[in-house]
C-alpha cells in the first residue's frame, strides 16, 4: 500500500512539473488568430462555469421583469454587449473569432440563470473580453439586463418589436 501511495504522489509530482515546464518554456499556444485545442477549450469552458456557479449568489432578481424593464434592460444589451454578443436581427455571428467562443444570445439563449448574468456582467470574466460593468452601471441596470438576457428567446412581442432596428 505504502509503495502505491508514493507512486500515487510521484505520479502527481511528474504531471505537475511537466505542466509547469509545457506553460514555462512557451509550448502554450497564445495567439489569437489560432483556434484552441479541444482541450483547451473545454477545460477554460468548464473552469469559467464552475467559478461563476461558485461565486455567484443565487438571489432573486429585484427588478420584476415587466416589458418597460426588459425593454430597459434590451437596450442596455443592444448598446454595450450586442457588439459581441449578437442583437435582434443581426446576422452577424462573432462567436468563433474570440476565445473563449462568445455565446450569441439571440441564436442560442444561456444556460445561466438571472443571478449569474448578473454576477458576469458585474464582474466580467479575467482573460476575455467580458470586462466588469459593475464599474460603470448600478446594479438596478445590470439586473435589467440579466432578465433581458435570460429570456432573450421568449421575449413578449412588444419588448422585442420595441427592440427591433430601425430601418
Amino acid at each position: 500500500m505504502k509503495t502505491f501511495l508514493l507512486g500515487v504522489l510521484f505520479g502527481f509530482l511528474l504531471l505537475t512539473l511537466g505542466g509547469m515546464l509545457y506553460l514555462r518554456l512557451g509550448f502554450a499556444e497564445v495567439r489569437a488568430d489560432v483556434a484552441p485545442s479541444g482541450w483547451e477549450t473545454h477545460l477554460m469552458t468548464a473552469a469559467v462555469r464552475a467559478s461563476v456557479r461558485r461565486e455567484a449568489q443565487e438571489i432573486p432578481n429585484p427588478i420584476a421583469p415587466s416589458d418597460e424593464n426588459l425593454i430597459a434592460g434590451g437596450k442596455m444589451f443592444m448598446n454595450n454587449c450586442a457588439g459581441c454578443h449578437g442583437g435582434i436581427g443581426s446576422a452577424e455571428d462573432n462567436s468563433g473569432s474570440l476565445f473563449p467562443p462568445v455565446p450569441q444570445f439571440h441564436t442560442v439563449g444561456t444556460t445561466y440563470t438571472e443571478a449569474q448574468i448578473f454576477w458576469i456582467a458585474k464582474h466580467g470574466i479575467r482573460r476575455t473580453g467580458m470586462f466588469a460593468n459593475g464599474k460603470w452601471y448600478p446594479d438596478k441596470d445590470l439586473w435589467a439586463m440579466a432578465a433581458y438576457v435570460s429570456r432573450v428567446r421568449s421575449l413578449p412581442p412588444a419588448v422585442r418589436q420595441a427592440l427591433q432596428p430601425k430601418k
